[in-house]
């Protein structure tokens, strides 16, 4: 990026806060004290809560005066067209590494009778769900129902429709005045969310707190090491080494990035969910990243509907797994087929805590494999989820930088 959009926001004082707090709630999470476990739950229910009140207006006033204000512009699809490039390249980019990885440490076959139990587990009314209805239940049937919800993709949906036609109607006075009260609104709600980030070092002890708890308390079936080992492993790659990359092509510095848009993907770890972080990551995006608010409102919110670099992974290398243990041979053409499944399953996928494990779920259910194993897989997914949800907003983070960096000022219409 250009060196006066180099300096990042995100200053060491901020940083030492947060690793503190980071720090602090780790080791007062390992004390395992009930009553500090149940005040640091109520903390970070409530700092969820708050963040999510916030994610869906947001998404919704974000995209809507952003394609208001570009739609009607020639290099709108520019900016789209480089969006969506970036992110289908790293999302394929994750589910190959998991594939590759996958085969490398090729992980075994569970004993049978603990895939039987297994069983037990796995959500029933959700065993049946068709990627059908998944799809189907994107699209809205009233205006209320997705944000009601809180369904990303029917968000987008609307607000995107809404947004292009505000656009072809900016000459008309009524939709000035309009888009004038969406934009006060957006204001007010980017002021807020520089609130929630300014009192958030005590929701990252919480959190903190918490994962420190599940991590003591998670127990990892020795079978499953190596699917693990495979999830993570591929997960690490695309964040240090994967994404670094792409940003490298481009003449940008990762770690400035990545200091920049720290905040993000610290709030994705342990939110588990891109949509609920998508104030904090658009926030960062514009005064920590300095990028151009035209390209952060626009791609941010996009990437967190369809950039899930580290869903990509989970769903490629888990219905392997399933696959595997259902008799089903992984054969070189259904290892790629599957590495396609996964990244268009990957894109419609909302970013929502657990979306890509019931997901996976519909996608072995539909080919008749056996869904015990994911009812094993299931008490080690909560860590699983944080890791794949930070891969998530840490790629958006890069394809927002790559695009900034890729448009100047002409592009945007300015």
């Amino acid at each position: 990026m250009e060196t006066s959009k180099n300096k990042s926001g995100f200053n060491g004082k901020q940083l030492a806060v947060w690793m503190t707090a980071l720090i602090l709630g780790t080791v007062l999470g390992i004390l395992n004290n009930n009553w500090l476990n149940n005040f640091f739950d109520f903390i970070a229910a409530a700092y969820t809560r708050l963040f999510k009140f916030i994610a869906v207006p947001t998404i919704a006033l974000v995209i809507t005066t952003t394609l208001a204000t570009l739609g009607a512009k020639k290099n709108t699809g520019r900016i789209f067209l480089h969006t969506i490039v970036y992110t289908l390249l790293t999302t394929i980019s994750a589910a190959l590494v998991g594939g590759i990885l996958y085969k490398i440490i090729a992980p075994g076959n569970l004993p049978t009778e603990l895939v039987q139990q297994g069983s037990v587990d796995v959500p029933q009314n959700l065993g049946t769900m068709s990627y059908y209805k998944h799809i189907l239940s994107v699209i809205p049937d009233n205006l209320l129902t997705p944000f009601s919800s809180g369904n990303v993709l029917s968000i987008l949906i609307v607000c995107a429709s809404t947004g292009l036609a505000l656009a072809l109607m900016k000459d008309s006075e009524n939709i000035q005045v309009v888009l004038k009260g969406l934009l006060g609104l957006q204001e007010l709600l980017f002021t807020l969310i520089k609130a929630l980030v300014w009192a958030l070092p005590l929701g990252i002890v919480a959190f903190a707190a918490q994962l420190s708890v599940q991590m003591s308390a998670s127990v990892v079936v020795e079978s499953l090491g190596k699917y693990v080992a495979v999830v993570l492993g591929g997960n690490l790659i695309q964040f240090f080494v994967v994404l670094p990359i792409f940003l490298l092509i481009r003449k940008i510095n990762p770690l400035s990035v990545f200091r920049s848009m720290l905040p993000a993907v610290l709030m994705a770890l342990f939110t588990k969910s891109s949509a609920a972080t998508l104030p904090v990551t658009v926030e960062s995006a514009e005064e920590n990243l300095k990028a151009k608010p035209e390209v952060a409102r626009f791609v941010l919110p996009i990437c967190c509907t369809i950039n899930m670099n580290g869903c990509a992974a989970f769903i490629l290398v888990t219905s392997l797994f399933v696959m595997q243990n259902s008799g089903i041979a992984l054969t070189l053409p259904v290892i790629l087929l599957w590495v396609l499944i996964s990244v268009i399953s990957a894109v419609g996928n909302a970013g929502v805590p657990m979306g890509c494990y019931f997901l996976t779920l519909s996608l072995m259910s539909g080919i008749g494999a056996s869904v015990g194993v994911m009812g094993i897989i299931l008490p080690i997914y909560a860590i699983i989820d944080m890791v794949e949800t930070a891969v998530n907003v840490w790629s958006d983070s890069c394809v927002c930088a790559i695009v900034d960096k890729s448009l100047s000022a002409k592009d945007i219409g300015k």
